[in-house]
C-alpha cells in the first residue's frame, strides 16, 4: 500500500470514528443536504487559495474539500446507496469514454471537432436532459452565464460574429438607459425593468468577454481583488501620515488613490 492509500484509509478511519459510537454529534446529525453548503464554501475557499497562489493555503484547502466529499460518500455507503470505488470506477470510465482520442483511435482535425464528440458523449450519457441541464443552478452567476453561452455556441445558436456581439451589448446598454430613465423613449416604469435590461446587457457583456477569452467571473475577482489591495495600501498610506480616512473630502481621497495607483504594485 502505497502512501496515497495510506492517507485515503487514515481520513477514511477518521470519519468511521467521528461518526461511529461515542463519536462526534454534530457529525452524525449530519446529511448530505446539510453538507451541501459547507462543500460550497470550502471550494470557495480553496478557489481563492488558488487564484492567490498560495500553496500552503492550497494544499489545506484541498484536505477540507476531500474530507468533505468522502463525508458524503461515506454517509451514502452506510445506507447502501452507492461506495467510493463505484463513485472513483464511474468517473474512470466517463472520462476514458469522453477522450476516445487519448484511450482509443479516434483523430480530430481540431479542437472543435474535439468538443464535437465531447458533447455528443454527454447527450448519449443524459439523454433524457436538455441542453442546458447539466449546467448547475447553484453557480455563481457570471460563470454560469459563460456555460450558457458555451453551450449555445456549440449547439450554433450565438451571433456569427464579434460584430454581432457588439451591436447587442449597444442595444442592450440602450434599454438599460432608456429603462433607469423611464421618460426616455417610452420607456415603461415597472420597478423591476432596469434590474432585467441591466441583466441583459451583463448577459451579452459575458458572451463578448468569451469571444475574446475572457471568464467574466475571473475578470471581476481580479478586480475586487486589485481594489482591495490598493484600498489596504491607501489605508497604510494615510495611517503613515496620520491622516483620518473618515474626515477626508472625496478630492482627498482621491488624491491618495492615485498616488497608490501610480506607485503602488498595481500601477495603472
Amino acid at each position: 500500500m502505497n502512501t496515497d492509500h495510506i492517507a485515503l484509509q487514515r481520513l477514511r478511519d477518521v470519519l468511521e470514528r467521528l461518526l461511529g459510537p461515542g463519536g462526534c454529534p454534530w457529525d452524525r446529525d449530519q446529511t448530505p443536504q446539510t453538507l451541501a453548503d459547507y462543500l460550497v464554501e470550502e471550494v470557495h475557499e480553496l478557489v481563492d487559495a488558488i487564484r492567490s497562489h498560495n500553496t500552503e493555503e492550497m494544499r489545506e484547502e484541498l484536505g477540507d474539500v476531500w474530507f468533505l466529499l468522502l463525508f458524503v460518500t461515506t454517509w451514502m455507503e452506510r445506507r447502501g446507496r452507492f461506495t467510493l470505488s463505484e463513485v472513483l470506477d464511474q468517473s474512470a470510465a466517463k472520462m476514458i469514454r469522453r477522450h476516445p482520442h487519448v484511450f482509443a483511435d479516434a483523430e480530430f482535425a481540431n479542437l472543435e471537432a474535439l468538443w464535437a464528440n465531447w458533447e455528443k458523449e454527454k447527450k448519449k450519457e443524459k439523454a433524457d436532459r436538455g441542453p442546458f441541464e447539466g449546467i448547475p443552478t447553484a453557480l455563481p452567476p457570471l460563470l454560469r452565464a459563460y456555460r450558457i453561452h458555451s453551450k449555445a455556441a456549440r449547439l450554433g445558436f450565438t451571433w456569427q460574429d464579434e460584430e454581432g456581439v457588439r451591436e447587442q451589448l449597444d442595444q442592450e446598454w440602450r434599454e438599460w438607459h432608456c429603462a433607469e430613465n423611464p421618460s426616455a423613449d417610452g420607456a415603461d416604469d415597472e420597478a423591476d425593468t432596469a434590474l432585467d435590461e441591466y441583466g441583459d446587457y451583463l448577459f451579452t457583456l459575458v458572451e463578448y468577454g468569451r469571444r475574446k477569452g475572457l471568464k467574466a467571473n475571473e475578470a471581476l475577482d481580479r478586480a475586487n481583488r486589485k481594489f482591495l489591495r490598493r484600498f489596504e495600501q491607501l489605508a497604510s498610506l494615510a495611517e503613515g501620515r496620520g491622516i483620518d480616512l473618515e474626515e477626508l473630502d472625496l478630492d482627498a481621497w482621491n488624491a491618495l488613490w492615485n498616488e497608490v495607483k501610480k506607485n503602488g504594485p498595481d500601477k495603472g
